[in-house]
């Protein structure tokens, strides 16, 4: 993976490093960069290895064009075109010799990929060491809304089809959703058939010990005025600006704060939004935090908002903690995990009125909370993992 930021990704494949270690095999952490929170949350008996990235200066993207031309000559030479006249290169290809260098010397007995440019370096890297290593490609967002975001950027609008020639290198390809794997095989014209969808490995025991966990927030100390709580990181995707002019709407009918756990650039503007919006009093935005499942515990609602997901994890962690949940229905996941609004409402994205409508309806008639546990437990870790090591060692029926 990327990183060791406090994202859905990072937090799924720590889980499933510390599962398959715990069940007797050797587990290496593969990351570009070894940074983030969650590099202080490493498993034991798990190792972690940084590949480090290539300045890329003008003769080192040569050298990384020529590493991608010797994957597949005759057929890549079109798609890497586009990619040539960009401005500046995607970090998954400034990676793409480390990864190869590092299959070629461990040669380890499957390699797990996850998010689709690194799916893409991963193919490659595999194609390019000629090992045996089992390679399996996890998508884990919706590719049609994850690219539309990023169009303005000529590099990304390749990607479908960069990611049709080198998904099917794979050994195998995963979805975290089958909203996921509709999406991916309409986008990149990949077979349906040959995409398994894998729910996340989410809940365990541990989370249930960690909700149990005290709060020093002060907000917490009674139950007289609501929290409403939001988990993610503070970027477009996520979309809070809606979730703050929705909260707005629902102060002006009764007393209640919202809370945002979270970092990214769009921490000064939501601050602003709040000012601009007369509710910065009642809203706190302290951060990331590695237990937000104390909050999601003691929260009256929690609220995702995103504009797209693959499968957010963040609203099934709620669900286990029994917290009410209210969410947009963005492709891909949400409905999925609620089952069309059976375990929580769903809303249209970007709109903060029917939002606050579905707020106050879930504050005035708040759900059965043990229904809420008994839904997430059909994403557990045991589950997810044991899931992903048959489909690893080639085993999956």
């Amino acid at each position: 993976m990327r990183d060791l930021e406090g994202g859905g990704i990072q937090k799924n494949l720590l889980r499933l490093a510390e599962s398959f270690s715990q069940q007797g095999h050797t587990v290496d952490l593969v990351v570009y960069k070894a940074k983030g929170p969650h590099l202080a949350h490493i498993p034991p008996g798990v190792n972690l290895v940084a590949l480090g990235c290539m300045a890329f200066k003008p003769a080192a993207r040569g050298l990384a064009f020529g590493y991608l031309l010797a994957a597949d000559p005759p057929k890549l030479r079109p798609s890497l075109q586009p990619l040539r006249l960009a401005w500046d290169v995607s970090p998954w290809l400034k990676c793409l010799p480390a990864l190869t260098r590092y299959l070629r010397r461990t040669r380890p007995q499957a390699l797990l990929s996850a998010g689709n440019t690194l799916n893409c370096t991963a193919a490659l890297a595999r194609r390019l060491a000629n090992t045996a290593t089992r390679l399996v490609v996890s998508e884990r967002n919706h590719l049609s809304a994850y690219t539309e975001g990023k169009r303005q950027r000529r590099r990304w609008r390749c990607l479908p089809g960069l990611i049709a020639r080198t998904y099917p290198w794979a050994d195998a390809t995963v979805a975290v959703s089958n909203g996921v794997a509709d999406d991916l095989a309409l986008t990149a014209g990949l077979s349906r058939e040959q995409i398994t969808t894998v729910y996340n490995p989410i809940v365990s025991a541990e989370l249930f010990e960690r909700a149990k966990a005290p709060l020093s927030h002060t907000w917490f100390d009674s139950d007289s005025i609501p929290v409403i709580l939001g988990v993610g990181s503070l970027n477009e995707k996520k979309d809070f600006p809606t979730l703050l002019r929705a909260f707005a709407r629902v102060r002006e009918q009764r007393a209640v704060r919202l809370l945002i756990l979270g970092e990214g650039d769009g921490h000064a503007q939501l601050g602003m939004l709040a000012e601009e919006l007369g509710v910065a009093d009642d809203v706190a935005l302290p951060g990331f935090t590695a237990n937000p499942f104390a909050y999601m515990a003691r929260a009256a609602v929690f609220v995702l908002s995103s504009v797209y997901e693959g499968l957010p994890t963040v609203l099934i962690e709620a669900l286990a903690c029994g917290c009410p949940v209210v969410s947009t229905n963005c492709p891909s996941g949400p409905a999925e995990i609620l089952q069309g609004g059976r375990y929580g409402p769903l809303v249209a994205v970007g709109d903060d009125r029917a939002l606050a409508r579905a707020i106050l309806g879930v504050l005035d008639n708040p759900p059965d909370r043990e229904q809420l546990r008994r839904r997430a437990a059909e994403f557990s870790v045991e589950r997810g993992s044991e899931r992903y090591l048959e489909i690893l060692l080639g085993t999956s029926k």
